[in-house]
C-alpha cells in the first residue's frame, strides 16, 4: 500500500494554472481517478443496499488491524508553527506500513471538513485524493461531506470507497471483507448508521448475512452517540464494536474496555490513528479486541505522494487568489492600520521598535514563507497586522509594511495615535496572544506565558504585557 515514489494523478493533471474557480466549473474533481481499488459507491435507495464484500482471497494470520481515522475537519498537516505537533496526512503511511497489507482494513469515519468555504471545497478534493492514494478500505462520509461530494462530482471517483446514511433516504451502507484468523473464516463488516432516520432494528438488515459457516466481527458506525444510542443497539447481539462521533481531539474508549459492544471515539485533527486489534479468543466464536491510539508525530517518515500533493494544495491556494479575496470588516471611527515603521521616530518609540525588530515576531511572515504556506489565508492572519480588516494586510506586494506581527497587532490600528501621539491613545480591535497561540498552533503555550513574553520583550514599562495601551 506504500505509495513512496507514486507520482499524484492529481498533480499530474493540474499543473500550470489551477484556479479553483476552474476546479470547480469543470467538475475535476469528479475526474480524480488515482489507484484503480476493486470499490463500488454503497450508495442508493434502501430497498437495493449491497454491502459488497473486498474479494481479495482469505487473510490468513492470528491477528487482524483496523485502523480508524476521523474528524479531520480540513487539517491536512500540523501548521508547522511550533514543534511537537500531530498529524499529517503525509505521515500515515508510516504508521499504515508497520502492519503487512494484508492484515489491515483502513476505515474513516468522516467530517472531513468544517465548513464548504471556498478554501474547504479545495481540502475536500486533496482528502479525498489522499485517501485514495492510501488505499482506505472505506470511506464514512457524513450528511454534510455527502453533499459536498455530490456537488463537486466526486461520489463516483472508483479509487474510494464511500459509504453513508445519506439524505436520499438510505438507512445504511456497509463494507464487508473476509479474512482467515487461526484457520477459520471471519467476515468483517462495516455499516455507517444514522439513529435519528431510521429506527435500529433495521441495522440487522445493513449487516449482511455472511456466507456459510464464516464468523463474523460487525463494526457500526453512528452518527449520534449516546447512552440511549448505545442502549438500543447493544440488545441486539450483533454489533461488536460502536464508532462514535469524535468531541474531543484525542480518541477514547467510552465506557468500560470489557463490554461488548467496544464504544470508542477516533479523536480530531487527524493527530492519532486508532487501531483495533482483533484476535480469536479462547472461547469459543468469540473475538479479543485491543484498542490503541496512535500518535503521528514528528518522528514517523513522510510519504513522497503526500507531500507532492500538499504542495499541489499550496499552489491551488495561490492560484485562487484566496489571500486578496478574504473577507475584510471595516474598522471603527476611521481608524487604517499605518506599519510598525510609522511608530519607529526617535521620540516615540525607537527603543521599543529596535526591541521589536530582534524577537520572533519581526520575522513571522519568514517562517510562512519557508513553509510555501505564504498565500494560505489560514495560517497568514497570524503572521501579519490586520488581514481581517481594510486597511489591514492583503499581500506583501500591496501591503509590504503590515507583514510580520508587529506594534498594531498588540496594540491596535495606529493612524490616529500617529496624528496626535499625545491626546489620542490606540483602541480596538488588539489581538491577544491566545488567538494565536492556541493549543493547536502552540501547544507549549499554556503554562508557560512569562518564558513566552520574555523571549519577545521590547518594552521598558512595568506590567507592560498585563497593561497594555
Amino acid at each position: 500500500m506504500g505509495t513512496s515514489g507514486r507520482p499524484s494523478p492529481f498533480l499530474q493533471r493540474n499543473r500550470g494554472n489551477l484556479n479553483i474557480l476552474d476546479l470547480a466549473n469543470r467538475k475535476i474533481a469528479a475526474a480524480l481517478t488515482v489507484v484503480a481499488l476493486t470499490a463500488a459507491l454503497s450508495c442508493g435507495p434502501r430497498a437495493s443496499i449491497e454491502v459488497p464484500t473486498r474479494r481479495q482471497g482469505p487473510v490468513e494470520g492470528e491477528t487482524l488491524n483496523v485502523f480508524f481515522t476521523g474528524s479531520s475537519l480540513g487539517r491536512l498537516k500540523p501548521c508547522g508553527c511550533s514543534g511537537g505537533q500531530l498529524g499529517g496526512l503525509e505521515r500515515r503511511p508510516a504508521v499504515f506500513n508497520s502492519v503487512p497489507a494484508e492484515k489491515r482494513l483502513l476505515i474513516d469515519t468522516g467530517s472531513l471538513v468544517e465548513t464548504n468555504s471556498d478554501q474547504d471545497l479545495i481540502k475536500f478534493d486533496i482528502i479525498v485524493e489522499a485517501l485514495g492514494l492510501l488505499d482506505y478500505h472505506a470511506v464514512n462520509l457524513t450528511d454534510e461531506d455527502f453533499e459536498i461530494a455530490r456537488n463537486r462530482g466526486l461520489l463516483d471517483n472508483p479509487a474510494v470507497r464511500f459509504i453513508s446514511p445519506h439524505r436520499t433516504g438510505e438507512t445504511a451502507a456497509g463494507f464487508q471483507s473476509r479474512y482467515l484468523l487461526n484457520n477459520e473464516h471471519v467476515t468483517v463488516s462495516v455499516l455507517t448508521f444514522d439513529p435519528d432516520k431510521s429506527p435500529t432494528e433495521q441495522i440487522k438488515e445493513g449487516f449482511v448475512n455472511p456466507e456459510e459457516g464464516a464468523k463474523t466481527i460487525n463494526i457500526l458506525i453512528v452518527s449520534r452517540c449516546d447512552e440511549e444510542v448505545v442502549s438500543s443497539i447493544a440488545p441486539l447481539g450483533i454489533v461488536d464494536c460502536i464508532v462514535c462521533p469524535s468531541e474531543a481531539e484525542e480518541p477514547m474508549i467510552i465506557g468500560s474496555p470489557n463490554r461488548r459492544p467496544l464504544v470508542f471515539s477516533v479523536g480530531r485533527y487527524g493527530r492519532y490513528i486508532c487501531r483495533l486489534q482483533i484476535e480469536k479468543a479462547r472461547v469459543r466464536d468469540r473475538f479479543k479486541f485491543k484498542f490503541t491510539a496512535i500518535p503521528v508525530n514528528e518522528d514517523l517518515e513522510k510519504d513522497a505522494a503526500l507531500v507532492d500533493l500538499y504542495k499541489g494544495y499550496q499552489q491551488i491556494i495561490r492560484d485562487s487568489n484566496l489571500l486578496e479575496r478574504h473577507p475584510r470588516y471595516v474598522l471603527p471611527d476611521g481608524l487604517k492600520y499605518v506599519g510598525s515603521q510609522s511608530c519607529s521616530s526617535s521620540d516615540c518609540h525607537a527603543y521599543e521598535y529596535v526591541e521589536w525588530m530582534d524577537n520572533a515576531h519581526a520575522s513571522a511572515y519568514a517562517t510562512l514563507e519557508e513553509v510555501g504556506s505564504q498565500y494560505d489565508p489560514e495560517c497568514v492572519a497570524c503572521h501579519v497586522v490586520g488581514m481581517d480588516y481594510e486597511s489591514g494586510f492583503i499581500s506583501e506586494q500591496q501591503t509590504p509594511l503590515l507583514k510580520d506581527v508587529g506594534c498594531e497587532n498588540c496594540h491596535g490600528p495606529g493612524s490616529k495615535h500617529n496624528e496626535k501621539p499625545h491626546e489620542v491613545k490606540t483602541s480596538e480591535p488588539k489581538m491577544t496572544c491566545i488567538q494565536c497561540h492556541t493549543p493547536e498552533h502552540s501547544g507549549d503555550y499554556a503554562g508557560n506565558e512569562d518564558t513566552f513574553l520574555e523571549r519577545i520583550k521590547h518594552w521598558t514599562e512595568p506590567n507592560a504585557p498585563g497593561n497594555v495601551k
